[in-house]
């Protein structure tokens, strides 16, 4: 038996409002994955390193602060140097729709807007994400 999918639910950047990354770690957490919450104000470097060391399946990156096309791509460069390009990523937040193809193109697999509903956002990580171990 392979061991739950291990999620990093992290917050880049100087973005210090945290309700909704700690809301979908809560329903990460009860749908049956393992979630790592780094908490506030993280760099990439942090983010990537914590996704490293925790052997994490997937990153969830929150941000409302709107810095996304610097931060997202900035850990996706860092996964990628690393040879960490197995851990899938996705985001959440305030990311305006115009952004999404920007994000796609870097190696974001999915962004969720506001008002996602939580079972959606576990199911599309039971649907994509193949545990490793």
């Amino acid at each position: 038996m392979s061991r739950p999918i291990r999620i990093v639910v992290a917050k880049p950047g100087l973005d210090g409002h945290d309700r909704g990354a700690k809301v979908v770690a809560r329903a990460l957490r009860d749908a049956g994955f393992e979630v790592i919450y780094t908490g506030l104000h993280q760099t990439p470097e942090q983010i990537v390193a914590t996704a490293i060391q925790e052997d994490a399946d997937v990153i969830g990156l929150s941000i409302l602060s709107g810095a996304h096309l610097t931060l997202f791509p900035e850990v996706m460069r860092l996964l990628h140097e690393q040879g960490a390009n197995d851990v899938l990523v996705f985001g959440g937040g305030i990311v305006p729709e115009a952004d999404v193809a920007q994000l796609t193109a870097v190696g974001v697999a999915k962004i969720f807007h506001p008002g996602a509903r939580m079972q959606d956002i576990c199911d599309w990580v039971t649907a994509t994400v193949v545990p490793r171990g």
